[in-house]
């Protein structure tokens, strides 16, 4: 019984990792923008077909090791998913900004975004999966009966490095201080010499940076990609982001893992069938009670 206990938690901090680090990209944006970027899942598709093509372009062409390949794919993954993200903002979300849009016409268009991307790479690379390249020797560990991987933990101790390293820099640099003037006071912002636009770009850049490499850990762990690998997961994370407290960097830290043990929980004493049902009516529970999330605060508006 232990065991199993144990078992089942390992695998909710695994899925809960990937839902986390999704879930801070859509904090980071709606925190400093008020936008909820609905492109965010499709990001991290993209994210992974990037680390397939890259680790492949790797292996098969320039002939390197797999943990060499590695080192490499991680930062061109994230810094070619992070140009995915700044494009979107510069083409889609910048213009209408400028323009003063109702927050409506930018969900839609960002809604829009995602169904281009999911379509341009169906269109593009065609309906059939991919498999993904191994760099890594998966070593199988079991202790006591409880079995796990050395990439299941580089997964969870990933997404904790990741979350110590953006608290870090919303909390203790420069930038991180610009970025929450302009969550509290956007308008008055540029006044005071920061530059806006800026800093907006440097937000996406973080946000699909992480959704990047969430990619890369979700292809390396379950190496089958597909174009619309990033819809639901995309949407579950930001339920994710929700429930914790979207615009609070620890809300969606925490809601990516409550979501994660939730659903592998309900797997645990429930058909796999009744996972979302039971996971969302969780979920909704826990909004019924706390409206702003779990860390949230609840904001006023002036008129």
């Amino acid at each position: 019984m232990l065991e199993s206990l144990i078992q089942n938690i390992i695998n909710a901090l695994q899925w809960g990792s990937f839902y986390a680090l999704i879930a801070l990209g859509y904090t980071l944006v709606y925190g400093v923008l008020t936008l909820i970027n609905f492109a965010h899942g499709d990001v991290f598709m993209v994210g992974a077909y990037i680390a397939f093509f890259v680790a492949t372009f790797c292996l098969t062409v320039l002939g390197l090791p797999g943990w060499v390949a590695l080192i490499l794919v991680i930062p061109l993954t994230m810094i070619l998913t992070s140009l995915v993200g700044v494009t979107l903002e510069r083409i889609a979300y910048r213009p209408l900004r400028k323009k003063g849009a109702h927050r409506l016409y930018v969900v839609i268009t960002a809604l829009m975004c995602g169904l281009i991307l999911e379509h341009a790479n169906l269109a593009i690379f065609g309906a059939s999966r991919k498999a993904f390249p191994a760099l890594i020797e998966v070593q199988v560990y079991n202790i006591g009966g409880v079995t796990f991987t050395n990439l299941k933990i580089a997964v969870i101790v990933t997404a904790f490095l990741v979350f110590l390293f953006l608290h870090w820099v919303v909390t203790k640099t420069r930038i991180g201080m610009a970025m929450r003037a302009i969550s509290y006071d956007k308008f008055a912002v540029p006044l005071m010499g920061i530059p806006l636009d800026q800093i907006i770009v440097f937000t996406f850049i973080l946000g699909s940076g992480f959704a990047g490499l969430a990619g890369l850990l979700f292809a390396m762990s379950y190496p089958v990609l597909e174009p619309y690998m990033g819809a639901l997961i995309g949407w579950k994370a930001f339920i994710a982001a929700v429930v914790g407290g979207i615009g609070d960097i620890r809300g969606a830290f925490v809601g990516g893992f409550l979501l994660g043990a939730v659903e592998i929980m309900v797997v645990a004493f429930f058909p796999s069938t009744f996972r979302d049902l039971i996971s969302f009516t969780v979920l909704l529970a826990i909004l019924t009670w706390k409206p702003t999330g779990l860390v949230g605060i609840a904001q006023t508006t002036k008129i």
